[in-house]
């Protein structure tokens, strides 16, 4: 079943509706800068790094590419299949929001312990709005033993934009694991408010939202010089 949302683009509604609604339906019109593009190649060294201390662990995304619909079905099945799975980029589909978690580990008892990776060395407050959205979707699937964040640890990361892809070295003082679960399911509520919120803005045309500093915040939005664009050309018939 085709998905409406993801998160990334649940963290873009959250920023911007008119955002959303481009990624939703002109994501052509993005444009990243050298310097984003240098934070997304440092997240996913980071990310590998943390996923090279399960060596057992089956990526979905090795077998399935961007045929991000089977996801779902595909992690159901491997799930079910085998009670010590362990997985990445599993996915998980409820309320029309597609998730792809990092990394799932399945206990005996078929409840999932997750990792939600990011390459700051700081919780931010928009990684744990993502890891909230994440454990709604995740725990109306199956059920949740607990929801973590990692993060780099800071005596390890002495630059924002560390190579990360040279460890190799299993040794836990690269990361820094936080415990989540008990303040992601709190959010539960708040997140499903949001969710119909950004499905009502995507039954709409496009909104019509001014440019401003939420351009910049959480992160520098890749449609800024569309957005801004058009408000030049507007203001030019005034």
């Amino acid at each position: 079943m085709a998905h409406l949302l993801s998160k990334s683009k649940y963290i873009r509604g959250l920023q911007c509706e008119r955002a959303l609604w481009l990624d939703v339906y002109q994501p052509r019109l993005a444009r990243y800068t050298r310097e984003q593009m240098r934070r997304f190649d440092a997240g996913r060294d980071f990310e590998y790094a943390f996923k090279s201390t399960f060596p057992a662990a089956i990526d979905l995304s090795a077998e399935l590419k961007r045929n991000v619909d089977a996801y779902p079905d595909r992690t159901a099945a491997l799930l079910d299949a085998n009670p010590a799975a362990v997985l990445f980029e599993a996915g998980f589909q409820y309320d029309d929001v597609l998730v792809l978690a990092d990394v799932v580990c399945q206990r005996e008892d078929g409840a999932l312990d997750i990792y939600e990776v990011k390459s700051g060395s700081t919780l931010s407050e928009t990684y744990k709005k993502d890891a909230a959205v994440q454990h709604y979707v995740i725990s109306h699937c199956r059920q949740v033993n607990s929801f973590s964040i990692v993060y780099a640890n800071k005596q390890s990361d002495n630059s924002e934009y560390s190579d990360y892809s040279n460890y190799s070295d299993n040794s836990d003082n690269r990361f820094t694991i936080v415990d989540l679960t008990e303040n992601l399911a709190a959010q539960s509520d708040t997140v499903a408010s949001n969710i119909a919120a950004m499905k009502d803005i995507l039954t709409h045309g496009e909104p019509a939202t001014h440019t401003g500093q939420h351009c910049l915040e959480p992160y520098a939005c890749p449609y800024q010089h569309y957005c801004q664009q058009g408000f030049r050309q507007m203001s030019l018939f005034r």
